[in-house]
């Protein structure tokens, strides 16, 4: 996880997230966060990025819309992510 940028960090986080996350459900979310347009040539080389390091997995929902799911891998990697940012604001978050 330490190679990914925060907004691929942030693509795996909503892809977690999400029932059978497909792109356009992953950008609404994200942009509701980051309270801006996500634009598509941004998103989707993110996401294969993803794919590529085996975080997600791409499915077809149908002809038109990509399904993404966390792989056992992802889901680790996230897991190991957070229990390394809790060791640095577990005093913070417990006051």
């Amino acid at each position: 996880m330490y190679d990914l940028t925060g907004f691929q960090r942030d693509l795996l986080y909503v892809a977690a997230g999400l029932d059978e996350p497909h792109g356009l459900a992953i950008k609404d979310e994200l942009e509701n966060y980051y309270e801006k347009e996500i634009h598509h040539g941004r998103l989707y080389p993110n996401l294969d990025t993803l794919v590529d390091k085996g975080l997600i997995e791409k499915g077809e929902a149908d002809r038109r819309t990509n399904v993404y799911s966390v792989t056992r891998r992802g889901e680790r990697e996230i897991e190991a992510r957070r229990e390394w940012e809790e060791q640095y604001v577990a005093d913070l978050l417990s006051s």
